[in-house]
């Protein structure tokens, strides 16, 4: 029995697309299935565009050699398909001395990970490099930068399709299944509106849906992964069910695989009017798993601050982009607070509310920040499948490098 298609890539993200366009370079046929009507709509368009340098990661961890490689790969990447990225340098500042005695540690952690350009600054020289700056020590990381992520994505999608491959938005998969051939179905439904409330609703609960067979298949769906993962892997008693599927008795069955869960937290931007009081990156010192409120300048020179952290209810998540608080005035003045700590000539009035992303996290609060799972054969015991789990930041830098990796896995 034959495939409709050789490689189905699920998720038109920023990872998804470099995924996609890397198997479509290595000579594969290849589909990406997208379920808005636009590629990058989620995570990948509401992030803060940065170029992480691959400082704050554990060592070891997929998230510290998937940062540092995908970085290098982004800025040559940026460079040869005229994609704007600019290397405009990043300070972290300490605002007291009990966050000074870190900065070493910061910069130890950098070094193991194979970042060795992050160098400390007194106070002085700090603001000499950032007038408008309040602190007491800092480190400044050159190799820090930001990108056009839009702009990067269209790269990406024109590569895919010049080998041949293709992006079909407005098609939502609902479940994958894998059948005795060894193919996975994929049940396909129209896509979710941009108000995030889906489209097809009568369709799918009179289940009349379209099915496309596939020989492999990639889950880069972000926000849904969880949700498309247990369609296949979800027995009651952690043996994926796709391979009680396959009748192969003789192979030995595995127990122990169970689906990452998600837990979705919410994260606000704001922007700033007018020219920006900074030319590099600002970042107070990280706070466990949150980098805290930061500036960025996207690659106009415009000035954004965020993201904080609200974690939503994982039953009650509803898959939009409205802030969590109805009070508009009380998170502006939260993220103010924030932000005078070290900028302390900021005008809370010019705060004008940017953005809502939503990151998947493999965490819940409180809990040590997970890393980025990337599941191939070792670890579910299916051929052919990759599923990825919980890429949030940094997952834009690091895009190229899990390409590579999900490559390598099939």
């Amino acid at each position: 029995m034959s495939a409709d298609l050789e490689t189905a890539v699920i998720g038109a993200g920023v990872v998804g697309l470099a995924v996609a366009q890397r198997l479509a370079c290595a000579g594969q046929e290849v589909m990406v299935l997208e379920q808005h009507g636009l590629i990058g709509s989620e995570t990948s368009a509401r992030n803060s565009e940065v170029i992480h340098a691959g400082i704050y990661y554990p060592k070891g961890s997929l998230r510290a050699s998937a940062c540092v490689r995908g970085k290098a790969l982004l800025y040559q990447f940026c460079a040869d398909h005229g994609v704007t990225a600019k290397r405009c340098g990043k300070l972290i500042v300490a605002t007291h001395e009990g966050e000074a005695d870190g900065i070493g540690a910061l910069i130890a952690r950098a070094a193991a990970n194979g970042v060795d350009d992050l160098t400390p600054l007194s106070a002085a020289d700090a603001h000499a490099m950032e007038p408008a700056l309040r602190c007491v020590a800092a480190a400044l990381s050159p190799s820090t930068g930001v990108v056009d992520s839009h702009a990067f994505m269209v790269a990406l999608e024109g590569m895919l399709t010049s080998h041949g491959g293709q992006v079909v938005l407005n098609t939502r998969v609902e479940a994958i299944e894998r059948q005795a051939s060894g193919l996975f179905a994929l049940r396909l439904s129209a896509g979710a509106r941009e108000d995030g409330a889906r489209a097809d609703r009568a369709d799918d609960e009179a289940g009349n849906g379209t099915q496309i067979t596939a020989k492999r298949v990639v889950v880069c769906a972000g926000l849904q992964a969880t949700r498309l993962g247990t369609t296949l892997f979800g027995g009651a008693d952690g043996v994926p069910d796709a391979q009680r599927e396959t009748g192969h008795e003789s192979s030995p069955r595995r127990t122990h695989y169970t689906v990452p869960t998600m837990h979705p937290a919410k994260g606000h931007y704001y922007s700033l009017g007018g020219a920006s009081p900074f030319s590099r990156l600002i970042y107070p010192m990280p706070d466990g798993a949150w980098l805290g409120v930061h500036l960025t300048l996207d690659t106009g020179g415009q000035t954004k601050f965020g993201p904080d952290l609200a974690w939503c209810a994982d039953e009650a998540f509803t898959y939009d982009f409205e802030p969590v608080m109805a009070d508009g005035r009380a998170r502006r003045e939260a993220f103010a607070r924030s932000i005078e700590r070290w900028y302390p000539g900021l005008d809370e009035t010019a705060l004008q509310p940017g953005y809502t992303g939503v990151r998947p996290k493999l965490y819940r609060q409180g809990e040590p920040a997970a890393d980025f799972q990337i599941h191939g054969r070792d670890e579910h015991g299916v051929e052919n499948v990759v599923a990825l789990y919980g890429i949030e930041s940094p997952g834009l830098t690091s895009s190229l490098a899990i390409a590579e990796m999900v490559a390598g896995k099939l």
